[in-house]
């Protein structure tokens, strides 16, 4: 087990610094960031003075191991745009960003599973060719279109919910949050929908497969042989099998909607640190958007880890010494 942990950590900090360098080798050169953080008077001396100040004379490799060093503490300097630390920004913009992710991740899990389970035991219903045909919808349409959609519908055309903004929003000192407000839940649920749409397609369509094959499988004839009721075959054996391979999807989805937020986010004018990113792309803002890809990158290498280290733990396959590890047959 330890070795495993140990290997699986070590995959770990290679991707991260692979993804270090890649943001830092992308964004480091990206246009003249002096440029948007002094006026036209400022004089040629002044702007050497201040490039000096913030290291971009140095050679390149002494400028990536900085980064590196301090990435790895938390620290990614100053915003060029905002003067203000780089981590101090993102904690502010964090919250609401990881609120919209599992809003939309709870949104995909608690709509998908349920269609998908009807579409798999009622393959030629109405209902089940509707669902599949909704399914179709949003593996299509790009996920912009559909925040637009809902905005001309339910904001302007009914004027049920807010169209862009995050209000109601309460302070509780270390966090944030717009759930405690009527005004927040109003503002939450389009965004929300928009970006978990794709992914409860995609978990919809999912469990359907697992569970006609799950379905097809001898123990389920045999559970049937006995007398168990359709409800208690279908939900006690079929559905617990299914959701093994659904919960690892899901957790790893979870890394793909904190990543493609900032298309919702750019929509609805949501105060996360997906708009941020796009702020800080407009501005040349280079510790922003490297900070942005490097944080991204940590959420997926996190969730794969522990999806890793649950996969160990639940299968004991992956726990027996295979014969030839120890050296011969």
């Amino acid at each position: 087990m330890a070795a495993f942990i140990i290997k699986r950590l070590l995959h770990s900090v290679i991707v991260m610094l692979a993804v270090g360098f890649v943001a830092f080798l992308m964004f480091n050169y990206v246009g003249d960031p002096i440029n948007n953080m002094v006026g036209q008077e400022t004089t040629v001396v002044q702007r050497e003075q201040l490039r000096e100040q913030l290291g971009l004379n140095d050679p390149f490799y002494l400028q990536f191991l900085r980064f590196a060093g301090n990435a790895a503490q938390g620290d990614f300097g100053l915003s060029y745009q905002h003067r203000r630390p780089v981590e101090d920004i993102i904690m502010e913009r964090l919250p609401a960003t990881l609120e919209l992710s599992i809003m939309s991740a709870l949104f995909a899990l608690g709509v998908g599973v349920p269609m998908g389970v009807y579409t798999a035991l009622n393959r030629n219903s109405v209902l089940s060719k509707v669902f599949m045909f909704v399914s179709l919808v949003g593996v299509s349409l790009p996920t912009f279109l559909i925040g637009i959609l809902l905005i001309f519908l339910f904001a302007v055309q009914l004027q049920w919910l807010p169209s862009f903004g995050r209000p109601g929003v309460v302070d509780l000192g270390w966090w944030h949050t717009s759930l405690l407000t009527w005004d927040g839940w109003k503002a939450i649920i389009m965004p929300a929908i928009t970006l978990g749409l794709f992914q409860m397609t995609l978990i919809m369509r999912l469990v359907r497969a697992e569970m006609l094959g799950v379905l097809r499988t001898d123990y389920i004839k045999f559970a049937r042989a006995r007398g168990l009721k359709n409800r208690a075959v279908h939900f006690g054996h079929a559905l617990k099998n299914t959701m093994v391979p659904v919960i690892t999807v899901t957790g790893l989805q979870l890394g793909t909607i904190i990543a493609f937020a900032i298309i919702t986010e750019t929509v609805f004018q949501w105060p996360g640190i997906g708009l941020l990113f796009i702020g800080a792309v407009r501005d040349a803002d280079i510790p922003v958007m490297s900070a942005y890809l490097v944080m991204i990158a940590f959420f997926f290498v996190v969730i794969n880890l522990i999806v890793d280290l649950l996969y160990f733990a639940v299968d004991p396959r992956l726990r027996v010494e295979r014969p030839g590890a120890s050296g011969g047959h």
